[in-house]
């Protein structure tokens, strides 16, 4: 954002005057020349194997999940987003930003990084109506020593997401937050990202305990791991979903590719869960060896190759623990 030059990036600055470079007519055949099904985005995640992959997105991927989101929070040009999760991240870039873009809602950005008391206190400033965040960044909103001290009743709606939520945080949220209407996301980069959504009507016990259920124009199935067959509700299997926001491939990685989308473009998640009668999902645990931190996802392996590189370490194993945060 400042004048620093880095190599191979443009300053702020020098992007904003390469406008000036381009014309209506290059602008109008540049898009005449596109596809909504043309690749806009490389967005890397990662496995418990080998080094991340870049999930490669698509203008109709990304576009519709934004547009699906702000629907469901029932975003208007009067609504104004408080967002304090990075960018880089589907979360930032799809669920916040494009939710508003596609809405006409005001983008609010808090400050450069996380900062608890920095986002309490412009949603009092700015009143905002919605909120987003990962569950350990609303946790340390409602620890905050200043807590109290902040106006948060102009706050309607918002989304946790990134990582499963506690069920007394969520209540929190709901009343000392006054965010009646906060709905849970759940899904992953490969899926562009969300696939599931509870809904400002669904009652607080629905919202608290569970995923919610698919997102429109999205198929989701839960399959036995080892037959590949659809299991019965309330049974214990991997969820697999296929549709618009389904990506289109992990760049220049075939065989990653394949051991993800199988050959009717299924997106096996990776992640167990269940589904009721009523459509409703339940995370309860991953096939991958993974460890979620503050909505980010960690992965053993990667830190464990990492470490055998230091000559005084001849053998590491990397585990998850519970943490009370």
């Amino acid at each position: 954002m400042g004048e620093i030059p880095y190599n191979g990036m443009y300053t702020w600055g020098d992007f904003l005057k390469k406008a000036d470079e381009m014309t209506m007519d290059d602008i109008i055949e540049r898009g005449e020349g596109l596809s909504f099904d043309d690749p806009i985005n490389i967005q890397y995640t990662s496995g418990t194997t080998g080094f991340p992959k870049g999930v490669v997105l698509t203008h109709h991927n990304v576009l519709n999940n934004g547009f699906i989101i702000g629907e469901g929070m029932k975003f208007t040009e009067k609504d104004r987003l408080c967002i304090p999760v990075p960018f880089y991240h589907c979360f930032g870039m799809v669920l916040s930003n494009l939710a508003c873009v596609t809405h006409g809602s005001t983008m609010v950005l808090p400050a450069p990084t996380f900062d608890a008391e920095e986002v309490l206190k412009t949603i009092e400033k700015e009143h905002c109506t919605a909120v987003h965040g990962v569950p350990t960044m609303f946790i340390a909103e409602l620890s905050h020593p200043n807590f109290s001290k902040y106006d948060l009743r102009s706050l309607r709606t918002g989304i946790m997401a990134g990582s499963p939520c506690p069920i007394e945080v969520m209540k929190q949220v709901n009343t000392q937050m006054h965010m009646s209407e906060i709905v849970i996301v759940y899904g992953q980069t490969e899926t562009s990202p969300g696939v599931t959504m509870t809904t400002t009507q669904d009652p607080v016990e629905r919202r608290v305990t569970t995923i919610g259920r698919a997102f429109p124009h999205t198929e989701l199935k839960i399959i036995d791991a080892k037959s590949g067959k659809i299991v019965p509700h309330g049974e214990i299997g991997e969820i697999c979903a296929r549709g618009y926001c389904v990506m289109k491939c992990y760049y220049n990685n075939p065989s990653a590719t394949h051991a993800t989308l199988d050959k009717d473009h299924w997106n096996h998640t990776g992640d167990l869960g269940t589904m009721d009668e009523e459509g409703y999902f339940k995370i309860v645990g991953r096939l991958k060896d993974m460890v979620i931190q503050g909505g980010e996802n960690i992965y053993p392996r990667e830190i464990e190759e990492y470490l055998h590189h230091h000559e005084k370490i001849s053998d590491v194993y990397v585990v998850g623990v519970p943490d009370v945060k």
